[in-house]
């Protein structure tokens, strides 16, 4: 104990963060855990925290990978994955189309319109989607936690669109740490004595997964009046944190974020370029030859579309604002997935973006792991517990615990949205670029009119006729 006293009282290097457990600490902890809780200041150094979906598009290169498609408007009945569409596509695709971007016309997703469905990559191992780029899996550092050895290689990857979700279902073994990278996860969690209250099935059959006949955020309490006994611990997970589940605790996860939540002004940018290129080409009848269009472009969109578009990107950037502003009056401190998961049963990993690792019981030097008791576990601003929904003050969830696209096992990883990476998404959000998005409160309305007063401004007639004169000396 001295020892420890010690070491408490040495300062670290100027501008240096420190983890908030060492290796040690955190796997006593891990191991003594009997319900949810949240883990923060444990991964910003981990390079896996910069794996957003548009990353790891250009990781993979083109590699086709199987997507869940399932409807945004969920009954009451929960929405099994025998239930659900399915297509091969690369990353690229999956972006185009959960950007609404006019080049997804065809492909893979377009017989799904993204205002409609969500699209999930889920339980992807690690190992194989990155068998070409081996030397990413140490990006996944689940050694801090005090499983050595431990990588990117023993995770699951999760990405997935706003509204994407898993079943509500328990781990028949094992537990998990499920990191999340980009987006935010809302986690439902419920506890093993709840079980006859989520009224268990085997069908659909997979192995090690028990699932709950009941839709948890819509339940169906004429059929199931049980349910309404249920405890509900639910937590928002943001990116960078890390959220254990222990043995046998249900949860149901779904992305509350839009795939890219981040690039809402360069949306805007991207349109008025859209805007502005197709209206003076189109009308540029002196350069027929002229080939300005991509091949990978596969139409020219109309004045209409591409207004449309603006207005879509602009409403998309005033909603996230707001919802900054939010965050910002009450922040959300704990938000991050991830998971590894044992070899005996498939591993789970998410990008809107999750990371997550299996803890087994059979593991053989579990035996020889020191743990806590409960009352021994110092819970504060870098751990803190999932509470029953009864027992959470905050108005905005901030002690809500939730870990999303990497379901159950320590060492899963989760993109949000949101790439939730995530694409975790509630109803919150509206499609950034679907035109046909439902309209929000803040709604933009943006003519033609609007555009050209914004680019006949003085002095951005000013900024352009300098840049035209610095061209012209070089011609």
């Amino acid at each position: 104990m001295a020892r420890r006293a010690i070491e408490t009282l040495e300062l670290p290097p100027p501008g240096e963060e420190v983890k908030a457990f060492t290796p040690v600490e955190a796997k006593e902890i891990v191991m003594s855990l009997q319900e949810p809780a949240v883990f923060c200041n444990m991964a910003f150094e981990w390079p896996a925290l910069h794996w957003n979906a548009t990353y790891l598009a250009k990781l993979l290169s083109g590699k086709s990978i199987p997507f869940r498609i399932g409807m945004k408007d969920m009954g009451t009945a929960p929405l099994f994955e025998t239930e659900c569409s399915y297509v091969e596509a690369t990353l690229e695709e999956f972006l185009a189309w959960s950007l609404r971007e006019p080049s997804c016309s065809s492909g893979p997703f377009s017989g799904y319109e993204s205002c409609k469905y969500w699209a999930y990559a889920d339980y992807k191992y690690i190992a194989m989607l990155l068998e070409d780029n081996p030397e990413q899996f140490k990006d996944v550092r689940w050694s801090d936690f005090g499983f050595p050895g431990r990588d990117g290689k023993d995770s699951t990857l999760w990405v997935g669109t706003l509204g994407a979700n898993t079943p509500c279902h328990l781990d028949s073994y094992g537990c998990n740490l499920v990191l999340q990278v980009q987006g935010r996860k809302r986690w439902h969690l419920y506890p093993p004595e709840d079980s006859d209250f989520l009224y268990p099935t085997r069908i659909p059959y997979e192995e090690s997964s028990v699932f709950s006949k009941v839709n948890v955020v819509n339940p169906d309490l004429k059929r199931f009046p049980q349910f309404e006994k249920a405890q509900s611990h639910v937590v928002t997970l943001n990116p960078g944190q890390v959220l254990f589940v222990p043995r046998h605790w249900w949860h149901y996860v779904e992305s509350i974020d839009p795939i890219t939540d981040t690039d809402h002004e360069a949306r805007v940018e991207e349109a008025i370029t859209r805007t502005l290129i197709c209206a003076i080409k189109s009308a540029d009848q002196l350069s027929t030859s002229d080939s300005w269009l991509n091949p990978t472009e596969t139409e020219v969109t109309s004045h209409k579309t591409n207004l449309q578009y603006l207005n879509a990107a602009v409403s998309g950037y005033l909603e996230h604002q707001k919802i900054n502003k939010t965050e910002q009056k009450y922040p959300e401190p704990y938000n991050t997935e991830g998971a590894f998961e044992d070899s005996h049963k498939r591993r789970k990993v998410q990008v809107d973006a999750e990371k997550g690792f299996k803890l087994m019981p059979c593991e053989s030097n579990l035996a020889t792991i020191k743990t806590k008791k409960v009352g021994e576990i110092i819970f504060g601003p870098n751990l803190f517990k999932v509470l029953p929904q009864s027992q959470q003050t905050n108005p905005t969830g901030t002690a809500e615990s939730d870990c999303k696209e990497n379901e159950g096992h320590l060492g899963k990883l989760h993109c949000a949205g949101t790439v939730s990476i995530t694409s975790n998404d509630s109803g919150a959000f509206a499609d950034e670029k679907d035109p046909r998005s439902r309209v929000s409160s803040t709604q933009a309305g943006i003519c033609t009119n609007d555009l050209l007063d914004c680019v006949l401004n003085p002095q951005v007639i000013s900024l352009v006729a300098r840049l035209l004169l610095e061209r012209a000396r070089f011609v």
